[in-house]
């Protein structure tokens, strides 16, 4: 009886420390379907932020169509994204990011594109654990931001986003819309 329960002990800590902790999403490797260690992986920075709590909870992103966070996002995809992707997604050597089509279908959910980013994909897709998350959420905030076609299949925005939805216009993001976005706070509601 004495080994049954220690078994049953180990077995119950095993579970706890590969698995993600109570209350929070699994994410899992877009390729292998293995689970992305998050806790051990992302840097220490960034990762107590409302938005970061809240997304790694429920796998949504809260920073989507918020213009303060914006910016920063574009920051982020300029230094890790853009050689491949383009400059505004239209993609190089990997994937158009700014067009309806994803090469993997559960990009269309913000979980899905964060697991393709944090935990790498096939081809040059290697993993990008090593921005922190706050920022991740802010890039991937970005990329939904600079969709240039139809987002009526588009997973990440809720109905009234979707209504209010216009196509990316770099031209109008360098000449109003960047420098509008920098002079509000990247925040969510409650934050």
């Amino acid at each position: 009886m004495k080994s049954a329960v220690f078994a049953a002990g180990l077995a119950l800590c095993a579970l706890v420390a590969s698995g993600p902790s109570i209350g929070q999403e699994t994410f899992r490797n877009t390729v292998t379907g293995d689970v992305l260690d998050i806790d051990a992986n992302a840097p220490a920075e960034g990762r107590d932020t409302p938005a970061v709590k809240k997304f790694l909870e429920t796998g949504v992103n809260p920073y989507t169509e918020v213009p303060g966070c914006l910016p920063k996002g574009e920051e982020v995809y300029l230094e890790s994204c853009s050689g491949c992707h383009g400059h505004v997604g239209e993609g190089k050597v990997g994937p158009g990011l700014a067009d309806a089509y994803w090469t993997y279908p559960k990009n269309k959910t913000d979980k899905g594109i964060f697991e393709t980013i944090f935990g790498g994909a096939n081809g040059m897709m290697g993993p990008h654990s090593d921005i922190e998350l706050d920022n991740m959420l802010k890039l991937i905030a970005w990329i939904r931001h600079i969709q240039v076609e139809d987002v009526s299949d588009a997973d990440w925005l809720t109905d009234e986003q979707k209504k209010a939805f216009k196509p990316f216009d770099l031209k109008k993001w360098e000449s109003q819309g960047k420098a509008a976005a920098e002079k509000q706070e990247c925040k969510i509601s409650g934050n």
